[in-house]
């Protein structure tokens, strides 16, 4: 069964990435030295926090098989899934471009979870 976690991006850095075959990270990854990931249940407050009415995102959806994840404490001791190494294209699974809503919320896609 295979496992996703998810990164959130801004659409310019990520058509960068896809072009070069290889995404190494945004500059908040590239200076901590890991590429950040949300797992399905923590996208929403990683929006929130970080991401409050921005636009011109994207949501990625990332297959962890023959990744090396780790799940590491962060925000409010949750475990969040960090990969010390860039990511490939072949792991991406889909991508979803966020739009704001009324609101200036997110909205998000059905994840199937």
């Amino acid at each position: 069964m295979n496992s996703y976690i998810y990164k959130i991006c801004d659409a310019d850095i990520w058509r960068a990435a896809e072009q070069a075959g290889i995404f190494t990270g945004a500059e908040i990854d590239i200076t901590d030295g890991y590429i950040h990931f949300s797992t399905a249940a923590q996208i929403a407050s990683t929006l929130a926090l970080h991401f409050a009415g921005k636009d011109n995102l994207l949501l990625i959806e990332v297959d962890t098989d023959r990744l090396d994840i780790r799940y590491e404490p962060a925000r409010d001791g949750q475990l969040f899934p960090h990969l010390y190494d860039s990511l490939d294209m072949v792991h991406v699974r889909n991508i979803w471009t966020l739009t704001l809503d009324k609101d200036n919320l997110h909205i998000l896609p059905e994840l199937g979870i």
